[in-house]
């Protein structure tokens, strides 16, 4: 009886990181009164302001510090259809985003949610995880953008896939749904239950994602398969001493200098700090034979980005990346939206360290469920990286291929996903106080996303012009 005592008398000290007990005010409530401040029909709004950068400029902004020779593949592959332009213009919807609506409620956000991000990937037994798996943007800032951007993504994708507009908008509308029903199914919840709640294998039925089943199957495949093994068998080749390399296959993989190589293998014993020490004796295991480098995704094209080739004692393979961590593009635009900015007089820095790779691989394990056992940072000639495993039973859903019947259920797969990544960082209970049980801010975050994917339509069409003109130079099929 003397514990329960103390608490009632106070003699037990508030511990600083902890919550009072009993907590004070209502997050519900507080989440409602929000709704006074910012209407949720106020997020339908869009417009683009005068001073907004034109979009090839800011392409060309965009390629500042990356290596020359692959920008031309990086424009090819954002010219390929307005979708893929949004992927490589994170920076330029930021700009956009800053200038609607926001709550002022922060999470750690993936700051460039797009519906390719979302994928799977294996855990440290074995299994398929799938969540979100592109970090390279993320910071603390404001929820909404994140479900702006994935909505916008999904009107682009769907028409890409040839739905009609009226399938379109309600794909947006069903992520927004499934966000919001998810945020409120954790805020009911004990704390460690909403922690881990909705597992992987139950959001088909939490998403009435039926329908999905079978690519859902296809894809989970072809993941199992896509390991470190399968990569060094096509990627690389033995030597006469019995060591192996890599095989060039220019411009995607290709061999680099020895001082390079060095570099990057020199590296990897600061990256070793930056793990949980019951990791090291599975790297300890493990030899370095090689290195080599390799294009990475849209918006990633010109940055550093290095394959290394470990061995076991029975030659079997473990490859690693290491990638070049730049600032999230969306740091400019944070104070407009009422957030500090890392570094800058009176910002808390606890959201973010200021090693970029540091940033990213914190932010990832942040929001996701379960993270790479291997994830960390180091730093190669200057350059923050994070480091990852590569092609770890990695797969993933194209959303501008699925059938028309499927873009609604990967709307509200992906919908429930990112809320509950968010959900870690913020609040479940203040954030759908805010959303509601009604559709109103379902509504208006379909309209606004229906009117950007007509603006990315446009941006993209001027990034076409660029191409033709000869304003930039762009490689395709890359």
């Amino acid at each position: 009886m003397r514990d329960g005592r103390d608490r009632r008398d106070g003699r037990v000290p508030v511990v600083p990181g902890f919550a009072r007990w009993p907590g004070g005010g209502s997050p519900k409530a507080e989440g409602k009164a929000l709704r006074k401040r910012v209407a949720r029909s106020a997020h339908a709004a869009f417009e683009a302001d005068a001073g907004r950068p034109d979009a090839v400029a800011a392409v060309e902004e965009s390629h500042h510090g990356r290596i020359p020779e692959l920008i031309p593949i990086r424009v090819g592959r954002m010219a390929a259809t307005p979708f893929a332009f949004l992927r490589g213009s994170a920076g330029l919807m930021a700009y956009d985003l800053a200038r609607t609506p926001v709550t002022g409620v922060g999470a750690q956000i993936c700051g460039d949610a797009h519906a390719a991000n979302f994928g799977l990937y294996g855990d440290a037994r074995g299994g398929l995880v799938i969540d979100l798996n592109d970090f390279d943007e993320t910071v603390h800032g404001p929820w909404e953008w994140d479900l702006k951007r994935l909505a916008a993504s999904l009107v682009l994708a769907g028409r890409e896939a040839g739905c009609d507009e009226e399938r379109c908008r309600a794909a947006a509308q069903d992520a927004a749904g499934a966000y919001r029903r998810t945020m409120r199914l954790l805020a009911r919840l004990p704390v460690l239950d909403a922690w881990n709640a909705i597992a992987d294998e139950e959001l088909v039925s939490h998403t009435d994602a039926h329908d999905l089943l079978g690519t859902l199957e296809r894809v989970s495949e072809k993941a199992r398969a896509n390991t470190s093994g399968r990569f060094a068998a096509k990627a690389t080749e033995r030597l006469e001493d019995g060591g192996w390399r890599f095989v060039d296959a220019p411009p995607v993989l290709r061999r680099v200098p020895d001082a390079e190589a060095a570099a990057v293998a020199a590296a990897l014993e600061r990256y070793l700090a930056t793990l949980s020490e019951d990791r090291l004796p599975l790297l300890a295991r493990h030899a370095v034979h090689d290195v080599a480098f390799r294009i990475v995704g849209t918006g990633s094209v010109g940055t550093r980005s290095y394959v290394v080739l470990l061995l076991d004692h029975r030659g079997e393979p473990l490859v690693l990346q290491v990638k070049e961590a730049r600032p999230s593009v969306l740091l400019p635009h944070l104070a407009r939206a009422g957030f500090p900015v890392p570094g800058e007089s009176g910002a808390a820095d606890a959201h973010e360290p200021a090693h970029e790779g540091r940033r990213v691989v914190l932010g990832q394990k942040r929001m996701q469920v379960v993270s790479d056992i291997l994830l960390g940072w180091t730093t190669v000639e200057g350059r923050p990286c994070q480091v990852r495993q590569f092609r770890n039973r990695k797969g993933s859903v194209d959303p501008a291929a699925l059938p028309a019947d499927q873009i609604d259920d990967y709307a509200r797969m992906t919908g429930a996903l990112l809320a509950r990544a968010h959900a870690h960082s913020a609040d479940p209970r203040l954030i759908a106080g805010y959303c509601g049980k009604n559709q109103e801010l379902d509504e208006a975050i379909a309209a606004f996303a229906v009117t950007y994917a007509d603006r990315t339509e446009a941006d993209h069409a001027d990034l076409l012009t660029a191409v033709r003109t000869g304003r930039l130079a762009a490689e395709t099929g890359v």
